[in-house]
């Protein structure tokens, strides 16, 4: 929820926080600041969040190892205080650089929470409910967003007088987890896997699985142990460089990327002056935006309670294709509406559909996907990668955009929208449905997309067969098939 507050957190006190680093720059340097340098600094104090991301994103393979996945998030609340602190006290304290700071500390915070959280939930899930409970998060992003629009209005923290609260209210939520979580049991898989600890393991899981039948599922973790003896956790070059995991790695890098690269940003950045194009005025558009807070809540629902049922593939691939088509929408409105009125409203829809399209399924399913393709050796790398190219994602299309704008103007969607039809693309091709499985039978369905071919040792071409090997290098049992039809030394 953190991390949609803070993405939504400086859109309404942006001229108030302007107005505070000119006033302090006045009574340091006694002169003011240009426009193009106010203009500068406060793009800096947006965007530094993306780069605390991006650092944070890089230490959850370490965090996770040492601290366990629930030790993780109760550890790293300290920084909400810290940042928190910063930025309440900045104007009393007449200090730009806290807001700065204090925007960069909670971005370290949201890039290792916006990875740990998915694969804790992922790994304490039983296997018919990881779907729901990993796109848990993707609702609580949307209600951060929504939060922060609600009490940005003017009637609510939008005054002058209370940017500094407005800003610094992230310890209230980070205070309530800091007084529960450290009540709950961690990870099962973690304590089994990683720790080798099993009577830790069945605490644990039946803390989580109170009236339900554990016996299975330690069963199930142990030969995802017992497959993982000879394995250390893997590093983000050992991930890498691993083979026998090429199509997951592949896939997370296309999924994570794509969820950025798709537009959602950009929309989000572009929807007060499409609202404005459609002629709804000004002091309307605060509350419109709200409107479309409230969509992206609703689409989150949705997906979370039908991903069950329909499983990821549709989500992605819907939730993909109904942004492709969005952002061709919004493409062919912006070109028209100076001829028909009417495609003003058109445009608006688009803006909607994008919203709900993303909420639904790519949103949160990446997330959930990042911790189904990948055993416990590699999960904390695949989740480093992911992360990382998420947030580097991010920085790219806020920093690109407004050029993008510039050289390509109304026609800078159709990129957006030719992302989304190619993620759908390799969605549909490549990624199986993962709904109901466990972890190791994830695998062996990408393990079949590794075939090897075998010579017989008689040399005849006409002999050639497949074998196959497990996602982690293993040969399996039954794999190599020969021809019956000679015999063998």
């Amino acid at each position: 929820m953190l991390y949609g507050y803070n993405l939504a957190v400086v859109n309404s006190p942006t001229e108030h926080i302007k107005e505070f680093y000119n006033r302090t720059w006045l009574s340091r340097n006694h002169t003011e600041l240009s426009e193009e340098t106010l203009t500068l600094l406060y793009s800096f104090t947006v965007s530094v969040f993306a780069i605390g991301g991006l650092l944070g994103s890089l230490l959850v393979g370490m965090l996770v190892t040492k601290f366990g996945r629930k030790g993780t998030l109760v550890y790293c609340t300290v920084l909400v205080f810290i940042a928190g602190g910063l930025m309440g006290f900045s104007r009393i304290c007449h200090s730009p650089e806290m807001v700065i700071i204090g925007r960069f500390v909670t971005g370290i915070h949201s890039g290792i929470c916006l990875s740990v959280v998915p694969m804790y939930l992922g790994e304490i899930a039983p296997k018919n409910l990881r779907g729901f409970l990993a796109l848990v998060p993707s609702i609580f992003i949307c209600l951060g967003v929504f939060l922060a629009q609600v009490l940005g209005l003017e009637e609510l923290l939008g005054k002058e007088a209370y940017w500094p609260l407005f800003l610094s209210l992230v310890v209230v939520p980070t205070f309530i987890q800091l007084m529960l979580l450290p009540w709950f049991p961690e990870s099962p898989r973690y304590l089994l896997i990683e720790k080798r600890n099993i009577h830790a393991t069945i605490t644990s899981l039946k803390w989580y699985r109170s009236k339900c039948n554990i016996q299975a599922e330690i069963e199930e973790m142990q030969e995802e142990q017992s497959s993982l003896s000879t394995v250390e956790t893997v590093t983000v070059l050992g991930l890498m460089m691993d083979k026998s995991v090429r199509w997951q790695f592949i896939s997370i890098i296309v999924i994570n990327m794509g969820m950025q690269l798709s537009g959602i940003d950009a929309i989000w950045f572009y929807t007060n002056t499409i609202f404005a194009n459609a002629g709804i005025s000004k002091p309307q558009i605060q509350y419109t935006t709200v409107g479309t807070g409230a969509i992206e809540v609703i689409s989150g629902l949705i997906g979370c309670f039908t991903i069950e049922k329909l499983g990821r593939r549709p989500l992605m691939i819907g939730g993909f294709s109904v942004m492709g088509i969005g952002c061709a929408g919004i493409t062919l409105s912006l070109v028209l509406q100076t001829h028909f009125a009417f495609m003003r409203y058109i445009s608006i829809a688009c803006v909607v559909a994008i919203i709900a399209g993303f909420c639904i399924g790519p949103a949160g399913v990446p997330f959930l996907m990042t911790a189904e393709l990948f055993k416990q050796s590699h999960r904390p790398a695949a989740y480093t990668v992911g992360g990382a190219l998420n947030w580097m994602s991010n920085f790219t299309v806020g920093f690109v955009f407004p050029f993008l704008q510039m050289s390509a103007g109304s026609f800078c969607y159709l990129v957006f929208c030719g992302v989304c039809v190619l993620v759908a693309v390799y969605v549909h091709f490549v990624i199986p449905e993962t709904k109901n499985k466990t972890f190791m039978e994830i695998c062996q369905m990408f393990a079949s997309k590794e075939p090897l071919l075998s010579k017989s040792p008689s040399g005849n071409p006409d002999e050639l067969k497949l074998k196959k090997f497990s996602g982690y290098g293993m040969l399996e049992n039954g794999s190599v098939e020969l021809d019956s039809s000679r015999s063998y030394p």
